[in-house]
């Protein structure tokens, strides 16, 4: 099992979560859809090539984005990935797969 975390402005922060849940992320037992979010602050400063979805070349930007956690299983990983990229507007999502592992409590 995995944990999905990514950033992502407002703008794109329902659309971007039902991507990844439509390829297969976000499911805990009898349950669907599940994330936790939290809004901070981002960080960064596109360069000479880059074309940002917000700001300007050569500028340093701090934006609300919204950090999101879901559980996604390893044999679908990489489609759940690709749907976020696809529906996320950054050149660059910033997002990471962290590896979870599952204890048995009974």
């Amino acid at each position: 099992m995995l944990k999905l975390i990514y950033y992502v402005p407002e703008s794109h922060l329902e659309l971007t979560k039902q991507a990844v849940f439509a390829a297969g992320a976000g499911g805990i037992g009898n349950y669907e859809h599940c994330a936790w979010q939290v809004l901070g602050t981002g960080q960064f400063k596109p360069v000479k090539g880059a074309k940002p979805f917000i700001g300007a070349l050569d500028q340093l930007e701090q934006i609300p984005e919204w950090r999101v956690e879901t559980i996604v299983a390893e044999d679908v990983a990489k489609v759940v990935a690709q749907a976020l990229i696809k529906s996320h507007p950054y050149e660059e999502p910033a997002f990471e797969f962290i590896q979870i592992f599952e204890i048995d409590v009974d």
